[in-house]
This record gives C-alpha cells, structure tokens and sequence, in this order.
C-alpha cells in the first residue's frame, strides 16, 4: 500500500479525525442530496469517491430479477461508455458463475486480502491486476440484489474493521438511489396517466356542443369548467320536429374520469332518444330507465339533471327534473326572481321505477333563465362560505347586460368570491335571455 493510499484511507476512516472526516461527508451528502436523477446522483457519488480513493477499481453487481448463478455487471469504473442501467439494460452483460455469483448471492460482506481468480471465471476481465477486495451488499426486502466490489492493486488493502461502516454508507447510499428510481418511475407514470386524463377531457368536451344553436328568440351564453382534466358535468340542445328545441343540464356524481365516463354514457343514451317532442318527463325517464338497468347499480353514481323544451312559436318551456339545482327564472318587468323547482324528482340512476312529472310555462321577451350546476353555487371563500343562489339573483335581475354580459359578471363576482381558488367541483353554467 502507498503511503498516500494509507493516509486517504486514515484520514477518512480515523475517528480522531473526525472533524475533517464529518466536513468531508457533509459535502458528499449535500451535493447527493441535490441529485433528482438516480443515474446522476450515482456518477456524483462516484466521483467523490475517486477523489477520497483514486487508486481502487469499483464494480457494480445485480442479481435483480435473475437466478442463481445469474448476475449482472451494472458498472465498472473502467468502462469507456456511461450505462445507464436503469434506461438500458440491454447493454448490461449478464454471466453465469465464478466468483461474483458466489459473492452477491451470499448476501453477505466480505474481505479478499489475496485476490486468486480463475482465467475461466468472468470476473477475471474485471480483476486483472487486482489483488484484494471487499464486497459490499446492498439490501432489498433482506436480500443483496445489489454489490458493490472495491478493488486495489496492493494485498491487504482494505481492513477488515472498515467494513461495517462501508456496509452501513453504502446501504444508506443505495435505499436513496432506489428512492429516486421510484420518484423517477412514479414521475414517469404521473405524466402517463396525465396524458391518457388529457385524451379523456378531449373526448369529454368533444361530447359538448362546438357551436351554440341559433334557437329564434333565445340568446345563449354557456360556461363549462371541470375541476380536474375531466368532469361529470354535461349539457346539450336537441333540434326537435316543429322546430322545438330540448335543452339539458346534467351534473354526475363524483369527480374526474369515473364521472366523465358516465357523463359520457350518458350522452350517448340522451342522443338514443327518439327526438319527439312529447313531455320533458319522458326523456328523465328513458336516461333512468337505462342508467339504472346497465351502468349505475355497479358503478355507485347517480346523475341530477334538469331538462327542457322550448317552443320559439308559443314562447312556451315545458320541463322536468331529476334533483337537479332548480334554473332561476327573472322574469321582465319584476323585481323578483323564481326558482323552477316545483316538479323535482330523484336523482336519475338511484330508482329503477322512478317517474317525473313536467310543468309547462309561458316566457315573455325579455324574461332571462338561469341553468347551473351545484359547482357555481357551491363554490366557497376562504371562511367556507358558499357563493350561493342569493349572490346570483340580483346578477341575472340587472336587465341592462345581454346573456354573455350576465354569464361574464357571474364569473367575475364568483372568482372575487373565491379568491381566484381553483375549483373543486365542476361548474356549468346556461344564461337564456328571451328576445323580443
């Protein structure tokens, strides 16, 4: 052994030392604990550990995932070429036997004073030269998967009573690796599911009107936000015979994919429908009857829903409920505002023999109509206080501001509201104005 061999290795090891030793190992740390990829945190580690020993040869072992006598090489401190083994395994060499298979399915520690290796063994390549080692495991769920091998020229080099502190730092060095490969996969699994979410909300909104109808005598402002990628809010509008027009708002309970993919179903029952005119209460009915035979029983979900007919010739609305938000109704001229919740019945998907009854008014020019789900009125403030139909009301009785302009001030009043706070749930919002 060199004399500056020696020293390195007194100066690190000693514990008289151990200012020098501690400052030594808080700059190792700090700069480990800056890594954020597995694969750089190891080469940083590495390095220093050049610096602190720069005459040892250091090998990497795995037998993750392969049998007895299988074993990989993940590094080599001679290798030309940097292997990630974690983005390419399939440049890492694989071998059978010898004394690395021996070493790394012992599960235990061990000290080499006098390297002997076969000319056959595999690990010759990697030891030419070398004559003595210590084996260090890394454990996992109690078994060395992982070694790390040091190697020196000089017989003797590593003392025996090293080892338990190289065990212990190299152990502790390797569970913070193995945390950042879980973060990396974790990380890389995230931007997976975000993108498939990003497909589903695409879809979804896919499902909503891309241009609003031109319904003679309405004019229709709409407001659709989900509170993740996707929601289970839903609206629509059904050209009927007789130039009728339907008008449904939906709110599916729960939030994100599950209710997205009901939403969608959903959808796809309402556009089954034979588009008669008929009463409001007959389509709540066709979307109970089918979400309750197929899809809600197992699922758990349920759906309010709030559906309409208007008449452009009459001027009349015909509607049913399903414990949908009652619409509020300004009608021109008075001060008041009505709330449409005369005929609520149950939330579709619950009751397979529900029924629902439909009420039929007549509008004025303009009287302006209020559709919404419960993520507008029950948005809250910092105190938990709920936004509310009460702030809505004289915001839809102001007569002066057409559908967009109400819809705009809605949201103004509701994000002054909250604080600019990211929604919780989804919020639909319809403003309905009837022209002259």
């Amino acid at each position: 052994m060199s004399s500056g061999d020696a020293r390195r290795r007194t100066q690190f090891f000693n514990h008289e030392d151990w200012q020098e030793r501690l400052s030594t190992v808080i700059d190792t740390v700090r700069e480990m604990s800056r890594q954020t990829d597995p694969q750089a945190m190891v080469q940083a580690y590495g390095q220093r550990m050049l610096e602190m020993f720069p005459n040892m040869r250091r090998v990497s072992l795995s037998r993750r995932g392969l049998e007895y006598p299988f074993y990989k090489v993940t590094r080599y401190s001679e290798w030309n070429e940097d292997i990630n083994p974690w983005k390419q395994p399939e440049k890492l060499p694989i071998y059978s036997g010898g004394l690395f298979a021996d070493l790394i399915y012992s599960n235990e520690p061990r000290v080499i004073d006098q390297l002997e290796v076969d000319a056959q063994d595999p690990a010759k390549a990697y030891l030419e030269g070398q004559n003595s080692l210590t084996a260090v495991p890394l454990f996992d769920k109690g078994e060395s998967t992982n070694m790390v091998l040091l190697t020196h020229t000089n017989p003797g080099y590593f003392p025996p009573e090293d080892l338990p502190e190289r065990v212990w730092m190299a152990n502790l060095f390797g569970r913070a690796t193995q945390n950042l490969v879980l973060a990396d996969e974790l990380n890389s699994a995230y931007r997976q599911v975000d993108r498939e979410l990003k497909a589903v909300a695409d879809i979804q909104r896919s499902l909503l009107p891309s241009v609003l109808p031109e319904i003679p005598g309405l004019d229709i402002a709409t407001y659709y936000q989900t509170s993740r990628r996707a929601g289970g809010d839903y609206y629509d509008f059904f050209h009927m015979p007789g130039d009728k027009w339907g008008i449904l708002i939906a709110d599916v309970s729960g939030h994100g994919t599950p209710a997205a993919v009901v939403m969608a179903v959903l959808h796809c029952i309402a556009h089954m429908y034979p588009r008669q005119p008929g009463s409001p209460n007959e389509l709540l009915e066709f979307l109970n009857f089918h979400l309750t035979s197929r899809y809600t029983p197992e699922s758990g979900h349920f759906v309010t829903a709030f559906y309409a007919i208007y008449d452009p010739a009459l001027r009349t609305l015909s509607y049913a409920s399903a414990g949908h938000n009652p619409p509020l109704l300004k009608r021109c001229g008075q001060k008041k505002v009505e709330s449409l919740g005369e005929v609520n019945g149950f939330p579709l998907g619950l009751m397979k023999e529900a029924s629902y009854r439909s009420r039929t008014i007549q509008l004025d020019a303009g009287d302006r109509l209020i559709l919404y789900t419960d993520g507008i009125t029950e948005a809250a403030n910092d105190s938990s206080e709920l936004f509310g139909t009460g702030r809505l009301e004289p915001i839809i009785a102001d007569c002066n501001s057409n559908a967009q302009g109400t819809l705009d001030r809605v949201l103004s009043e509701l994000d002054a509201f909250t604080g600019g706070v990211a929604a919780n749930d989804d919020r639909t919002l319809l403003v309905i104005d009837v022209n002259g």
